[in-house]
């Protein structure tokens, strides 16, 4: 049974730094849960399907449109459940 493992990792992705799509082994899972990988020749780990942790553009502009109409960047958080930097960030950005 373990050898299925190797072999459906092995199929669907490949290690980003030599390429190899053998020897790819499971090497336990990150802080969110996702699947880690490491390569048995090059030996570097690396996260199987990482996830993103990011905003939608629908989002920023909601928080931007929310923080111009007169709402601290702190009750922009508040509102729509998200640290206030993530907000202060995107104001920044907008600004330059």
């Amino acid at each position: 049974m373990a050898e299925m493992r190797k072999a459906e990792i092995s199929e669907s992705k490949k290690c980003p730094k030599c390429g190899q799509k053998e020897r790819q082994v499971r090497n336990g899972s990150n802080r969110s849960g996702t699947q880690r990988i490491v390569c048995r020749d090059c030996k570097i780990s690396y996260t199987l399907e990482p996830k993103r942790n990011a905003y939608g553009e629908e989002t920023k502009a909601l928080a931007l449109k929310i923080y111009y109409a007169g709402t601290s960047g702190r009750g922009v958080g508040k509102i729509l459940g998200m640290s206030k930097a993530n907000v202060y960030n995107w104001i920044k950005k907008t600004t330059k």
